[in-house]
Parts: structure tokens; C-alpha cells; sequence
């Protein structure tokens, strides 16, 4: 019975049903945030809005990868990895763009849709919860809700801050340290997914 393959069809059918409600959490969560990140006028709501985004892509990526060889879930995890890296610098980008040009953000719009995406995130980690220590495309979807918790927090952090001050300023800044989170999250996965395949390399 130990052969017959049912304890690892099992796992993978835990984690394909796991990763099919993060896509649906992350790309919903992407359209509300990117929206309100409009309406807002705030770099902060767009830069979460695009992190989610780059998670939504990488459940896909990861959903493709279960069941799959390890070298294949290495290849996923980098291109995941390479996508954190992009969309972080692209807010980057957008950071400049309205500290040259100037933006109004609204703080009430950044507190409430910033506590909406705390709240779906929050539920992506405890459904990762017994996944976190699994094969590196698992590892990687905890380190990108990991990673959001936070933003999300400095969203709503940074809503008040505006609210309080009247300035664009915290937001400006918690745009450009959301980007900072992303990369460093990108980076991390590479580094993971590299460790990944030499393993896999060194045993075959």
C-alpha cells in the first residue's frame, strides 16, 4: 500500500485545491485594489494592487507545476521570482513619477480597501499555513502572502498618516517601501529556487 502513489496524489490534490483559492483571492483582490488605487490617486492602493497581481500570476505558474518533477517547480519558482522583481520596479517607476508630478491621495479609501486586502490575506496564510515548509513553488506562495501582510499594514499605516498630515508623502512612501518588499521577496525566491535545482541537480 506504502507504493501504490495515494499519500502523494493526496498532497498534490491538497495543494492544487489550496492554490486554485489564492488565485481566485489574489486576482480579485488585484482588480478591487488596482481600481480604488485609481480612485485614490494613491501610489500605496497601485503598488499593492500590482503585488497581488505578480501573486496571482505565480499561483497560476505554481498550480501548472504540481505533480510535476522538481526541476520543473525550480524553473517555475525563478520565473515567479523574476515577475516579484519586474512589478516592484515598475512601482518604483510609478513613485517618480508622482513625486515629480504630484498626486492627492485619499486616505479613506486607502484605510478601507487597505484592511480589505489585510483581511484576504490573512486568509491566504492560514490556508498556506501546513503548506509553508512544503516543496519550493509552496515555500514561495507563503513568502509572497507573508510578504503582503505587511504591505497591506503599511497601507493602512499610511492612510492614517495621510489623513493626519494632509500630505502625499507617507504615501509616496509606502509605495516605494512596497517596492522594496516585492524585490526583496523576488530575490528570495530565486535564491530558493537555485538551491532548489542544484539539489535536484546534485542527486541525479
Amino acid at each position: 500500500m506504502s507504493d501504490c502513489g495515494c499519500e502523494f496524489e493526496a498532497k498534490n490534490n491538497a495543494e492544487l485545491k489550496v492554490l486554485r483559492i489564492l488565485l481566485g483571492i489574489n486576482a480579485a483582490m488585484f482588480v478591487v485594489e488596482f481600481v480604488a488605487g485609481l480612485a485614490a490617486h494613491s501610489t500605496g492602493l497601485l503598488a499593492d494592487s500590482l503585488d497581488m497581481f505578480a501573486d496571482a500570476s505565480v499561483y497560476a505558474i505554481s498550480l501548472y507545476a504540481v505533480g510535476r518533477e522538481i526541476s520543473f517547480k525550480a524553473r517555475a519558482a525563478r520565473v515567479s521570482g523574476v515577475l516579484q522583481i519586474l512589478l516592484g520596479l515598475s512601482v518604483l517607476v510609478e513613485v517618480g513619477r508622482r513625486f515629480i508630478f504630484g498626486s492627492e491621495p485619499e486616505s479613506g479609501l486607502m484605510l478601507g480597501i487597505g484592511a480589505l486586502a489585510l483581511s484576504a490575506n490573512i486568509v491566504c496564510l492560514a490556508l498556506l499555513a501546513k503548506h509553508r515548509d512544503g516543496e519550493v513553488h509552496m515555500r514561495a506562495s507563503w513568502i509572497f502572502s507573508a510578504n503582503d501582510v505587511i504591505a497591506n499594514l503599511g497601507v493602512i499605516l499610511s492612510g492614517i498618516l495621510v489623513a493626519i498630515t494632509s500630505s502625499r508623502v507617507p504615501d509616496l512612501v509606502i509605495g516605494l517601501l512596497i517596492a522594496a518588499v516585492v524585490v526583496r521577496g523576488g530575490l528570495t525566491i530565486l535564491r530558493e529556487a537555485r538551491a532548489a535545482g542544484a539539489d535536484h541537480g546534485g542527486r541525479t
